[in-house]
């Protein structure tokens, strides 16, 4: 055979191979639920008090999902959010990227910029009654932070941060830069200094604690490659809340991370009242496991309840317990339909 047409076909193999891949990384997925310690709200998110968040959102105005990947709007095969530093042309510059100490408060800076230009990001859609969500999770997904920093006029954002404990972290911004129509959610990595020890995920299970007597059940149909609703009923000392105040412009935030690569997932509540129930509806790309946090806020502070879900199995099969993790990959159509509650 020639040289040419040996490197042809190497070539040719070459992107069999990454194409396959491709097809094989794209896959995401969620839900089931598992009880938890309420997630603390570090400075700039969620704190005693929150933040204040009613009224329509522009998303809600100009009628465009805002965010990347999130809601039913989302293709089964979109490759999920967070994954990547950079997307789009925008790259998520993360100026602090090691803590020195665990449980001491530090400042996390870090700017979006434009790769064509190398400058930063100005101006932003405001979505969910802010131009830029921050998430930080611990890789064991057991710290949980929903953070709101603030903009310089440079475009630098800033924001105070406590992390409890050593080990690796994935910060998340989500943001709709003001030249988009759509939103993306970008990833980098932080590290904290210390003696790590990772935990195991808690248990699944139909509900979870939300602290001061506040206990949130899950329910519904999740279908892996379908769009499903899930709801979310919130109690306090066992009688349902009717009274749940908005939060962002809505009466819940969900957001949900896949254990392993923290492929995000965010989606947002259908249209309701004001409890005792938050509705979603959300489509799970592949199965898998995942953490789900619904942020709510009730008597003015905003609250967040914790769960684990195995996405492709029923509520009562948790096999994953029992040292049987269900596989992961790309489900045909209407197939692992999952029941929660």
């Amino acid at each position: 055979m020639k040289t040419g047409l040996k490197i042809t076909a190497f070539a040719a193999a070459v992107a069999a191979t990454f194409g396959t891949a491709y097809g094989v990384g794209q896959s995401v997925n969620p839900i089931v639920g598992g009880e938890q310690k309420t997630a603390r709200h570090a400075e700039g998110g969620h704190a005693a008090g929150g933040h204040e968040g009613g009224g329509r959102t522009e998303e809600a105005q100009d009628g465009h999902a805002g965010h990347a990947g999130h809601g039913t709007s989302a293709a089964a095969d979109a490759v999920p959010g967070g994954l990547q530093v950079s997307e789009r042309g925008y790259t998520l510059d993360l100026r602090t990227r090691h803590i020195a100490t665990a449980g001491e408060r530090t400042e996390l800076s870090f700017a979006i910029t434009k790769d064509e230009t190398g400058r930063k990001v100005t101006a932003y859609r405001r979505e969910h009654g802010k131009q830029l969500h921050l998430i930080v999770a611990s890789r064991d997904l057991t710290v949980y932070r929903h953070l709101h920093p603030a903009r310089t006029a440079d475009g630098t954002w800033k924001t105070p941060l406590e992390l409890p404990k050593a080990g690796g972290y994935r910060v998340f911004a989500d943001f709709t830069p003001q030249a988009e129509k759509e939103g993306l959610t970008l990833g980098a990595d932080l590290s904290v200094a210390g003696k790590y020890a990772p935990r195991e995920l808690p248990a699944a299970s139909g509900t979870a604690g939300a602290g001061d007597g506040y206990e949130v059940r899950l329910g519904g149909d999740l279908g892996a490659g379908s769009a499903s609703e899930l709801t979310l009923s919130v109690a306090k000392d066992g009688k349902p809340v009717t009274d749940l105040q908005p939060y962002l412009g809505s009466y819940g935030h969900l957001v949900a991370l896949r254990s392993g690569d923290l492929a995000y997932l965010h989606v947002h509540p259908n249209k309701g009242g004001p409890g005792p129930e938050v509705s979603f509806t959300a489509t799970a790309p592949s199965i898998g496991t995942y953490r789900l946090f619904l942020d709510f806020k009730h008597n003015g502070t905003v609250r967040t309840a914790e769960f684990t879900v195995h996405a492709g199995q029923s509520a009562g099969d948790h096999s994953e317990e029992h040292g049987h993790r269900p596989p992961v990959g790309r489900p045909s159509v209407g197939a692992d339909r999952l029941r929660v509650g």
